[in-house]
């Protein structure tokens, strides 16, 4: 026999009360971890705030299973049948030029719903909702590579940082939820996305001088070894990533923990879960509490000019992801150590603005 459905009272935007059913509130979503569809929920409305502040107003993918997380994943980008009223969703251009609406998450209610329909993680796209061609978000993922891990992450994070820093922008950090490290940094929404991915090759790039046995921005698995990738490709249109204090598909139902720069050293990534950071948040609070403060909003323009030097270094397009268009000046989408050269006419050179879907 099926749980009894449950009503979750949500506080909204206007002082009202939403009511969202919750259906077998009781089925397992982290078998292993012993936690609940309502564990889930009741997760999200522990950290309603410091979640909304990275989420909110900004189109958002969900990652959905079917069983829990060891079921079937799928992600939605359309709104999920059934969406309320009240959920605002809004129009998304896709690279390959089609359209169409995506929910975004302006309160608790919002996601708490999504979690009646099977979402786990929350991935929001680095624009708001008012225009979402316009960037104001860098994303810099260092995802760990076999040999590495999260000291590794740390490390290169740190580094990081610094660089940003000379660059007029302010980074964050947190925790991906497995490995890595995530680096975050507000901007001034003045740029589109081919822009901020040239940007981000710009700080991967130097990044890579000064740690090159650290960290690479190889595509390539084969060229990668024990380093780190910096994973500029997470600065594509509909590429995304986990946001700050979503939980994420593993067996201890880990949560992506925003921290303070004070902290990262010393954290242990597996101590961050579902069921430990509403106590975490309670105690100390959001560590990026102060992310949105007009002082911390930086502009690219100086990490573009680290993307023009190395054009002028002879320094091109990197690849895209595999589902993208072909991109002008992109170099050959096959893995190195089966290129033939007979195929390919050598230098690669940057031809035009790839990509960039006109705004309508």
């Amino acid at each position: 026999m099926a749980d009894p459905a449950v009503t979750i009272e949500c506080a909204a935007p206007d002082g009202q009360v939403r009511r969202v059913r919750l259906s077998n509130p009781d089925r397992p979503v982290w078998p292993q971890a012993g936690l609940s569809k309502a564990d889930l929920a009741a997760y999200l409305l522990a950290v309603d705030t410091a979640l909304l502040r990275c989420v909110g107003d900004r189109p958002v993918t969900l990652q959905r299973f079917r069983g829990g997380v060891s079921g079937e994943e799928f992600y939605s980008k359309n709104p999920p049948k059934g969406c309320p009223a009240w959920i605002r969703t809004v129009e998304c251009t896709y690279p390959s030029g089609r359209r169409h609406p995506q929910l975004v998450i302006e309160e608790i209610g919002a996601a708490v719903w999504a979690v009646q329909m099977g979402t786990v993680t929350f991935h929001p796209w680095p624009v708001r909702a008012d225009d979402n061609d316009l960037v104001d978000e860098v994303r810099i993922d260092l995802d760990p590579q076999p040999g590495t891990g999260f000291a590794q992450a740390v490390e290169a994070a740190l580094a990081l940082r610094e660089l940003m820093a000379e660059l007029g922008l302010t980074a964050w950090a947190k925790t991906s939820g497995n490995r890595g490290v995530h680096v975050y940094s507000r901007i001034a929404r003045t740029h589109e996305f081919l822009d901020v991915r040239h940007a981000v090759i710009g700080i991967a790039r130097e990044l890579e001088r000064r740690l090159p046995d650290l960290v690479t921005t190889a595509w390539w698995k084969e060229e990668r070894g024990a380093r780190l990738f910096v994973d500029y490709n997470q600065a594509n249109r509909d590429r995304t990533i986990a946001s700050a204090y979503s939980p994420r598909p593993l067996p201890h139902a880990p949560v992506s923990m925003p921290l303070t720069w004070a902290q990262l050293p010393e954290a242990d990534p597996a101590e961050f879960t579902v069921t430990t950071v509403p106590a975490i948040v309670a105690a100390e609070g959001d560590a990026w509490a102060e992310i949105d403060a007009p002082e911390h909003t930086g502009r690219i323009d100086a990490a573009l000019g680290l993307w023009q030097a190395d054009l002028e270094r002879g320094l091109g397009e990197l690849n895209f992801p595999p589902d993208f268009p072909k991109m002008p000046g992109e170099p050959p989408r096959v893995q190195p150590s089966k290129k033939n050269e007979a195929n390919w006419e050598g230098e690669v050179k940057l031809a035009g603005r790839p990509g960039r879907p006109q705004r309508q």
